[in-house]
């Protein structure tokens, strides 16, 4: 079951929005494509009346790598490794979701060990994104860069993780259609459990000095606020939908994987604004910890790949299918057409990064130069999933 999670009381108003209909002289600014602020090779183009957003348009496609025609021209397994480069910082749940979608349309199993190793994987990936994205939100409010320091400490310890069980600490390349790469080296999961036992203090440390603290609560409450009707509309997903107070994840929608076996909660907002955002992070990673323990505590031993799966020659059956996972962004998916050959006939992604992107400027007008730059810290784009 969700629960709706009471952040803590609005204690700022809105200031009111300043008249845009008189005579006065707009400014028109670029900000970017090479700016910190930003988060990568983004562009705002920005009309303001003294210091208040009037029109704000999002420019991006510098990035653009051509992913998905790539994509029609590689074989199934070769796409794997560049589901990595869609986000740098989600390597194994992007791995998932394209699994996921090959595995439905050629009828693979995954052995339960695979499964909950993946879990495992995906639960470690959203620890360390909702750090990263609560130590970048600070940042860009003018923090020191003491709270980033600190996510990043943890983010490290994730990192080390994986880097020990697939080689790599960012671009893992490790799932595989009907299971995993390889088993977890031993030791490992006891390195995970290590890991899983201590954040929790991370937590408790991080929320004593950010939850109440005056500066982000001035800076962030009643500040781009998301109506709940209009994150519906545009097909926002993820902690953006969440924090509306729409009751959506599809770890509870689909119950894919073996997200059913464990008992967790869906933490909601109320306001939609950007500290509602941020707790929605905050309290996802407490949710997270309780998956990982269950999961730590309840994983059996065997085989991690379905016996039937020969990446060698690897031919589905003409058909199509959608594989979805509950990204650590919001909803990412596969969209795969098969004509039965090697390759796809069809390749499409649906990346969270960019529908969430869709309403910044909603979420912007009326307010200053200073607070569009944490409303878009607070959507978590990386340019590679917009861009593709």
């Amino acid at each position: 079951m969700s629960v709706i999670v009471e952040t803590p009381a609005k204690k700022f108003e809105l200031l009111p929005k300043r008249d845009t209909s008189s005579d006065g002289e707009l400014l028109e600014i670029s900000m970017g494509p090479q700016h910190p602020s930003t988060h990568g090779v983004f562009r705002m183009d920005v009309v303001l009346d003294g210091e208040r957003v009037v029109k704000l348009k999002p420019v991006f496609g510098y990035l653009h790598r051509n992913h998905e025609k790539i994509g029609e021209g590689t074989s199934y397994l070769g796409s794997m490794p560049y589901t990595d480069r869609l986000d740098y910082f989600c390597s194994m749940t992007n791995n998932w979701a394209y699994a996921l979608a090959v595995e439905k349309l050629a009828g693979l199993q995954v052995p339960e060990r695979a499964e909950y190793l993946r879990v495992i994987l995906a639960e470690l990936t959203r620890l360390q994104n909702h750090a990263s994205l609560c130590g970048f939100l600070t940042q860009d409010m003018g923090a020191s860069g003491t709270p980033l320091m600190y996510a990043f400490r943890e983010r490290e310890k994730v990192l080390d993780l994986f880097e020990a069980i697939s080689g790599a600490r960012m671009m893992c390349n490790f799932m595989r259609f009907g299971g995993l790469r390889c088993d977890a080296p031993d030791g490992w999961l006891a390195q995970v459990k290590k890991v899983v036992d201590e954040f929790p203090a991370f937590l408790d440390e991080f929320s004593a000095l950010l939850d109440q603290n005056e500066i982000l609560m001035a800076r962030t409450q009643n500040v781009g606020v998301l109506p709940r009707e209009l994150a519906i509309s545009a097909g926002i997903t993820g902690p953006m939908l969440r924090a509306t107070g729409v009751n959506y994840d599809l770890r509870k929608v689909d119950k894919y994987g073996i997200y059913d076996r464990f008992e967790f909660k869906v933490p909601l907002g109320e306001h939609g604004d950007v500290y509602d955002r941020y707790m929605m992070r905050v309290l996802e990673m407490r949710e997270s910890v309780k998956i990982l323990q269950q999961a730590l505590a309840t994983i059996p031993a065997g085989p991690i790949v379905d016996p039937k799966t020969k990446l060698r020659g690897f031919r589905p059956k003409a058909g199509e299918a959608y594989g979805r996972i509950e990204g650590p962004k919001g909803e990412l998916g596969f969209y795969l057409i098969s004509d039965g050959s090697p390759n796809p006939y069809r390749y499409r992604v649906r990346p969270p990064s960019f529908i969430n992107l869709t309403i910044l400027e909603d979420m912007c007008l009326g307010h200053t130069v200073g607070d569009i730059i944490i409303i878009l810290g607070s959507v978590d784009i990386v340019l590679g999933e917009v861009d593709r």
